[in-house]
């Protein structure tokens, strides 16, 4: 473990001398440079082609290191022609140590395995070698996709703006391809390099170099159309600069980055002032090294004040979670290791990232059981996601119900907290819901599923489960959709659990989003089981009409939805206006209309008067039980006035009521 008690500034000014000296004697450890993973034609785990991809890596890996002095090796795994097969090859730079090529390689294999994991084609690059493979025959082809460019920006302005410069560039690359194609058959080491006077105290140094299967023709284009890749004319250029091909690479600076002996390779040189060469590569060692010891002075202090920091967040971390392990005890471990989520996401990848929360981000993975699942990542920073994340893993591990997100297990290692769930592939319902174009792709039979799938899951959260559970922040974005389109509703981080005697409770902190959240609670901190059936109603309403509650309603000029409900319920209108324009062709009139009543229930202002879970679900299973009349939603504006407002005690709460209002709406 990295403790900041064993770093000082005197360690770290001998570890940069050390570096320093290392880099100028000898040649520098592999720099990870690119990798790319090609993703439309991926594997299963553990199938031939897995297998063969395995089997590969142990070629290309033996042959470097066998004392064969191979710098390049191609191989076939699998029946050559066979959906299996896997074809690959390594190549080292011609002017890197065999030592360095072989760690290089040993590098290349191990992470392009962990970087692209399902990928049926990829390539790796390194400073000192490239290392491909794809489930296509592709040795002697020249192939120039992908493509990587490293530009390096800092430089001498006065160089990078002069003419000799770009006419350096051009003399290095206007004569390395045909070169590089010579060295194909004339060198062991198959590579060419040139430099050319830039200034009286400037040399550019280029290198080039083609996987030695191409034929010389294809060598020189590969070389010749990378190389177009720099500028030739002024300004717009880098100091120093490569671009990667999958069947060449080219690079350029202005220090002698090569290793030429002199005996291998091909070099050439144009005007080449070399007596100025120890005295630009010893002046620029002393200015990387000022700059260094500039940073390192900054980013010491920096990095002891940070880990303190971190440090204080881990202890927070592991005391409010360590109770979280005597409640797995009893049933089998659900808690997963850090390398394994790590896999599972590719190191927590952009690409794998699908979606963002108020405590941290979530990822898809794949298990190597294949299994995919939903990663959880708390932020570190966020101390107030603690307690989010022990309440969720407490309470979800003793729900099972197939309207509930299911959790899988959670992790604790290195100052991470990850809850890992099932993978719901159709992500949620208000992606579908009041996004134009899919929510065409929810039918009223499968909005009316979704609805008595909600009641079940709520249902079982208030009445059925061995614990009773108010969720407090039921919304579209928190019920997800299955492959079937059936519903289970996830985020539990801000439920509470509380005594079947005392079916209510109170708070100071009001979490949850407006718009949504009942008005006793918004207002008073009061929540309990008709809390949720607030939330839920806003939600069926939402549901039937496409719309979410803080929209406007312009022909009555009315600023939310549950109002425009209420005045179609109450009014001669006819209340399938409220319904989406999607689904006039193909509705039950009847569903419709019990599940609108049903909606104004649930959005009542007393609490007593709004039904409970198990009351809804009789209602939408027996058509014979006959609901109530609704009252006005606890919202309702008409005007700026409540319908029944006298006095000063109106007053003080419609004034309450039009504070709530705005945060619900945004309004002024």
């Amino acid at each position: 473990m990295f403790d900041t008690k064993n770093i000082t500034l005197p360690f770290l000014l001998r570890t940069l001398t050390l570096t320093v000296l290392l880099t100028s004697e000898h040649a520098s450890a592999s720099v990870f440079d690119s990798v790319n993973c090609t993703t439309n034609s991926t594997f299963a785990p553990n199938s031939t082609f897995d297998v063969n991809l395995s089997t590969l890596f142990s070629y290309l890996t033996s042959n470097v290191t066998n004392g064969n002095n191979l710098r390049f090796f191609n191989a076939t795994a699998g029946s050559h022609g066979s959906d299996a097969a896997v074809y690959g090859l390594f190549m080292c730079r011609g002017d890197v140590p065999l030592a360095l090529c072989r760690e290089c390689v040993g590098f290349a294999a191990q992470n392009i395995a962990s970087s692209c994991p399902s990928a049926k084609e990829a390539v790796i690059w390194y400073n000192e070698c490239l290392l491909r493979y794809s489930n296509r025959f592709f040795f002697s082809t020249m192939d120039e996709w992908p493509r990587y460019q490293i530009k390096i920006p800092l430089g001498d302005p006065v160089v990078l703006h002069s003419k000799g410069f770009y006419s350096a560039l051009g003399s290095i690359f206007n004569g390395i391809g045909n070169e590089a194609a010579l060295a194909l058959s004339g060198s062991d080491n198959k590579y060419a390099v040139k430099q050319a006077a830039a200034t009286a105290t400037t040399t550019v140094y280029g290198l080039a170099q083609c996987t030695p299967d191409l034929s010389a023709a294809d060598c020189k284009r590969c070389i010749v159309d990378a190389a177009a890749e720099f500028p030739r004319t002024c300004c717009g250029g880098s100091i120093g600069g490569s671009v990667l091909f999958p069947s060449c690479i080219v690079r350029y600076e202005t220090y002698p980055f090569y290793q030429h002996s002199g005996t291998s390779g091909t070099l050439t040189t144009t005007n080449k002032g070399g007596g100025n060469s120890r005295t630009q590569v010893i002046a620029m060692v002393a200015v990387v090294v000022v700059i260094l010891v500039m940073v390192l002075c900054f980013g010491y202090f920096y990095l002891r004040r940070k880990l303190r920091k971190r440090r204080k967040t881990g202890l927070r971390i592991r005391k409010n979670c360590n109770s979280i392990r005597p409640d797995m005890s009893a049933s089998e471990s659900l808690e997963f290791d850090l390398d394994t989520i790590q896999f599972a996401t590719n190191n927590f990848s952009q690409g794998s990232r699908i979606g963002k929360g108020g405590y941290g981000e979530v990822y898809k993975g794949i298990l190597p059981s294949g299994e995919e699942i939903a990663v959880k990542r708390l932020s570190r920073n966020s101390g107030q996601g603690v307690e989010e994340f022990k309440n969720e893993v407490l309470l979800i591990a003793k729900l099972q119900h197939r309207n509930l997100v299911r959790l899988m297990g959670f992790c604790l290692e290195d100052q991470e907290s990850i809850l890992i769930y099932e993978y719901v592939p159709n992500k949620s319902l208000d992606h579908f819901l009041f996004d134009p174009s899919k929510r065409r792709e929810l039918t009223w039979s499968q909005r009316y599923k979704i609805i008595k799938g909600i009641v079940r899951g709520i249902l079982y959260l208030h009445e059925d489960s061995r614990l009773m559970i108010i969720h407090r922040d039921l919304k579209p974005s928190n019920v997800l959709l299955d492959n079937h389109m059936n519903p289970k509703i996830s985020d539990f981080g801000m439920a509470r659990i509380v005594d079947t005697d005392h079916i209510q409770g109170c708070t100071n902190r009001v979490v949850g989003t407006y718009g949504y959240m009942s008005p006793e609670y918004a207002m008073h901190g009061q929540f309990s089981v008709k809390s949720d059936v607030f939330s839920f109603g806003v939600m069926v309403l939402e549901i039937i009409s496409g719309k979410k509650n803080s929209s406007s309603f312009d022909s009555c000029r009315i600023d939310d939805l549950l109002s425009y409900a209420w005045k179609l319920w109450n009014s001669d209108e006819s209340v399938f206006q409220l319904l989406d324009p999607v689904l006039q062709e193909s509705y039950n009139p009847n569903e419709v209309e019990r599940c609108i009543q049903i909606g104004l229930l649930c959005v009542q202002e007393n609490p007593d008067e709004r039904p409970t879970m198990g009351t809804i679900a009789s209602y939408l299973t027996n058509d014979s039980v006959e609901m109530p009349y609704p009252q006005e939603p606890a919202f309702f504006m008409k005007g700026r006035t409540r319908r029944h407002a006298s006095g000063h005690e109106s007053h003080s709460s419609e004034s309450i009521l039009k504070r709530y209002w705005k945060e619900l709406v945004g309004g002024t």
